[in-house]
């Protein structure tokens, strides 16, 4: 009989168990909510440049708080849907990674960033060195969230092409490759490189939808497929052993 692999066609669950289709609906909605509230508040927020400024710094000053709760509110749904992907798909890393980036949006959440690239006005472009543990905190446990996501479509990207789905296999991996070029160019933005630095939060807002599409049309993959009943993996028929 043929091995599952971590994209293969895995059942989602028996008839009369909805419980694993609502943790992977929490991956359709967790993208679209988070960006749509960081477009709204980029065009709304006073003195706020979303082509240059980070999403993260959307929770700095008066209102910020609307920010911190939308990285916070992303990460859970994010935890579910993961919890859904391991029901659904009965494997661990792929799972596990995107449960890691869902835990670093809850940590970008609760750990405020330093200013950078001038806002809120008043503020240095790039503080000498960082103003606070939560900054430090909010840096390093967002790159965790960065690599655990690069990594997932990686992994997910594998098993897709061990499967033969190799459309699916190929944007996972264009999208590991996507979001890990723009988030490497919004880096050296923010870090004031004077030819980029007026552009690090278009190149940031670039790699996130990236990632954020990815994630959202896979649980509309796996939503897309019927319960499976006791005889054959939905997708393909058995193979003999």
């Amino acid at each position: 009989m043929r091995t599952l692999t971590p994209a293969g066609p895995a059942p989602i669950a028996g008839p009369g168990d909805p419980t694993p289709r609502r943790l992977l609906l929490c991956g359709v909605a967790a993208g679209p909510l988070f960006v749509i509230a960081f477009l709204v508040q980029g065009a709304l927020r006073p003195h706020y440049d979303p082509l240059r400024h980070p999403v993260s710094s959307l929770a700095l000053g008066p209102g910020g708080w609307v920010q911190a709760v939308s990285f916070v509110v992303a990460g859970l749904l994010t935890l579910a849907f993961a919890a859904g992907l391991r029901r659904a798909l009965r494997r661990v890393w792929g799972p596990v990674l995107v449960g890691v980036w869902g835990a670093g949006l809850i940590c970008a959440g609760v750990f405020t960033a330093d200013p950078v690239s001038g806002y809120p006005p008043g503020t240095p472009d790039l503080p000498a060195e960082y103003g606070s543990a939560h900054a430090a905190l909010h840096d390093y446990l967002s790159l965790a969230g960065f690599v655990a996501l690069i990594a997932a479509c990686v992994a997910f990207g594998v098993g897709f092409a061990r499967d033969r789905e190799l459309g699916w296999a190929a944007y996972s991996v264009a999208s590991g490759a996507g979001f890990t070029v723009a988030m490497a160019l919004a880096t050296v933005a923010f870090s004031q490189n004077p030819a980029l630095v007026a552009h690090g939060g278009l190149f940031q807002r670039v790699a996130v939808i990236i990632g954020w599409a990815w994630l959202t049309l896979l649980a509309l993959r796996l939503l897309r497929r019927r319960p499976a009943g006791p005889r054959t993996p939905v997708g393909r028929p058995r193979r003999p052993s």
